[in-house]
C-alpha cells in the first residue's frame, strides 16, 4: 500500500485512519457510488443557460462525499485515473438522462489526459452510446501539477479536437502556468479563478486583471467564463466588462436536477429594459455599419441587362445608377418588374437606357452620418425609400447600398445592447456605455464636461432604513437628475 496513503489522517470522521479511508474509497469505486451534479453556465449578454459543468460527489453519508476529499485520497492511493474515468461516465450518463441540449463541461486532470496506457477513445464511445455528440462536450483541463509536457499536451488536445470536442482551461490565475498553457493549446474557453471575481466591483486591480484577460480572449478567439459569482454586484461587474459567460452560487448551486431557466431577477438585471436613453448609441454608430457592396450600372446601361441582374439575383432589391463615380439614380426591382410585366413593354424598352426607369431622386447619405441622422432623414422622406433602400457615399462617391431592414435591425440591436448594460434600478447606462461615450468624445476631439455625484452616508441609511428604502433613494436620485439634464446629455 502507498506509504503516503497509510500515513494519512482525516479529521471529519472520528476514528477514521488512513486505512479506513482507503477502504472507503475502494468500496465507492467498486460499487460505483458516485453522484453527478451540474452547475449552470450562464450567457451574461443573453441571460440564457448555455451549458453545465459536470461535478462529482461521493455518497452523502461518507467522509469522502466532498470532491476535494474524494480526489485527494484517490491521488494519494494512485487510483485517481480510475476515479476520473468513473466520474466522467457518471456525469455523461446523468447528463444524457436530463436530455439537455446545451454543453457539458467535463473536468480532466492534465496528467490523466497525458497518461500512458490511457483508455483511448473511451469518452467518445460513451458519448456515442448515450446518443450525445462530441460538439456538446468540452474537455475542461484542471491544472494541478507544477510541470507540464506542453508538446504532449498540444498533441492530446489536438487529438480531442479532431474528434469534435472543444477545450477549456479551468481556474486561470490559480495554477502554476495558466498563461503558458493558454498560449500552447489555444483553448475555446478560459475560466477565470474565483479569487479574481470575489468583490471585483470593489477592487480595481482585480477589475484590470479580468479586463486584460477579456482582451486576450477576444484576440485569441477564446470565450471567457467567470467562476465563483456569488453576489449581484459581481455579476453586473463581469457583465459590464464584456465577459461572455459566468457561473457561481448567485446564479445557481450545483444540483442533480438543475434548471435550464434563468431566475427572473437575474434575467431582469442582465437584460434591464426600457432604458430611456437607449438612443445614445445611435449618435456614435455611423451609416458605414450598413454598407453592402451592390454592383452599379451606368445610365447608358440598357433595361434588359438591368432586368437580368434582378432575375439572376433574387436578393437584389435595387440597383444604383452611377455616372463618373457619383450616384444619379436608383432602379427598384418592383418598378422594373411592374413595367416589364405589361404586354410588349420588354420588347419595346429592353434596349433603351435604364435611366428611363430609374428614380432620379434617390435617398443618398454619407457613410459618416450617424444612424440617428439617417433615421430622421428617412422619416422626412417618401415612404418608398424604406423599402427600396438608400445609396451610401464616401466624399460624394458611390460606396455601397443600405437597406431599411438592416437599419431597423441594427438600431434594435443597439437598443437591446444598451439596455443590457443599464443599471437595474435606475435603468441608466452602466460602466460599458460610460466608457464608450468618453472614448468616442475623446476620439472625436469634442470638448465636454464630466460631473460625478455621490450620495454621502448611504451605508448608514441602508443599515437603519433597509435596502428597499435605499433602492428608492437611488431611483429618486436618477429621476431627479434625468429631469434636470438636457435631452442630449449623457446621464
Amino acid at each position: 500500500m502507498n506509504a503516503i496513503a497509510k500515513k494519512m489522517t482525516f479529521n471529519k470522521g472520528a476514528g477514521f485512519c488512513g486505512e479506513a479511508l482507503i477502504q472507503e474509497l475502494h468500496n465507492i469505486l467498486h460499487d460505483r457510488r458516485l453522484t453527478a451534479v451540474f452547475q449552470p453556465i450562464l450567457d451574461l449578454q443573453q441571460a440564457t443557460v448555455i451549458g453545465f459543468e459536470g461535478l462529482i460527489r461521493g455518497p452523502s453519508d461518507s467522509p469522502l462525499h466532498a470532491p476535494v476529499d474524494l480526489f485527494s485520497v484517490a491521488r494519494a492511493c494512485g487510483r485517481v485515473a480510475e476515479l476520473e474515468y468513473l466520474s466522467r461516465r457518471a456525469v455523461l450518463e446523468s447528463f444524457a438522462k436530463l436530455d439537455f441540449q446545451g454543453k457539458i463541461f467535463l473536468n480532466i486532470s492534465p496528467d490523466i489526459l497525458l497518461q500512458h496506457g490511457a483508455k483511448t477513445g473511451e469518452t467518445l464511445r460513451t458519448i456515442e452510446r448515450l446518443g450525445l455528440h462530441p460538439s456538446q462536450v468540452i474537455i475542461e483541463i484542471t491544472e494541478n501539477t507544477p510541470t507540464l509536457d506542453y508538446p504532449l499536451m498540444r498533441d492530446a488536445t489536438r487529438y480531442y479536437r479532431s474528434m469534435g470536442f472543444e477545450i477549456a482551461i479551468d481556474d486561470l490565475g490559480e495554477g502554476f502556468s495558466g498563461l503558458r498553457l493558454w498560449s500552447e493549446i489555444r483553448p475555446n474557453y478560459v475560466k477565470i479563478d474565483r479569487h479574481f471575481i470575489e468583490n471585483i466591483h470593489l477592487d480595481p486591480v482585480k477589475l484590470q486583471f479580468v479586463r486584460s484577460i477579456q482582451e486576450i480572449g477576444s484576440k485569441s478567439g477564446a470565450r471567457i467564463i467567470a467562476e465563483g459569482i456569488e453576489t449581484q454586484a459581481e455579476l453586473l461587474a463581469v457583465r459590464d466588462l464584456g465577459i461572455a459567460y459566468g457561473q457561481g452560487y448567485h446564479i445557481a448551486r450545483p444540483s442533480a436536477a438543475p434548471t435550464q431557466r434563468v431566475a427572473q431577477e437575474i434575467g431582469n438585471s442582465l437584460l434591464a429594459i426600457n432604458n430611456p436613453r437607449a438612443h445614445l448609441l445611435q449618435h456614435r454608430t455611423t451609416v458605414e455599419e450598413l454598407i453592402k457592396r451592390v454592383p452599379s450600372v451606368e445610365p447608358s446601361c440598357n433595361n434588359e441587362r438591368a432586368f437580368r441582374m434582378f432575375d439572376e439575383n433574387p436578393s437584389l432589391y435595387s440597383i444604383p445608377v452611377v455616372s463618373n463615380g457619383r450616384p444619379v439614380g436608383l432602379i427598384s426591382r418592383y418598378t422594373m418588374f411592374d413595367r416589364f410585366a405589361r404586354p410588349f413593354r420588354r420588347e419595346l424598352y429592353g434596349r433603351r437606357p435604364c435611366e428611363m426607369l430609374m428614380d432620379p431622386l434617390p435617398l443618398v447619405v454619407e457613410k459618416t452620418a450617424s444612424l440617428r441622422d439617417l433615421s430622421d432623414l428617412i422619416l422626412q422622406s417618401e415612404p418608398h425609400h424604406l423599402s427600396v433602400g438608400f445609396i451610401i457615399t464616401e466624399h460624394g462617391l458611390y460606396a455601397g447600398m443600405g437597406s431599411g431592414h438592416d437599419l431597423l435591425r441594427l438600431v434594435t440591436q443597439m437598443q437591446i445592447n444598451t439596455a443590457r448594460y443599464a443599471n437595474p434600478l435606475t435603468l441608466l447606462p452602466g460602466n460599458v456605455p460610460i466608457s464608450e461615450q468618453i472614448d468616442s468624445l475623446l476620439q472625436a476631439g469634442t470638448a465636454f464636461v464630466a460631473c460625478y455625484c455621490d450620495l454621502d452616508h448611504f451605508k448608514p441609511f441602508n443599515d437603519v432604513y433597509g435596502y428597499q428604502k435605499g433602492d428608492e433613494v437611488i431611483q429618486l436620485t436618477g429621476r431627479q437628475l434625468s429631469a434636470l439634464c438636457a435631452p442630449d446629455d449623457f446621464l
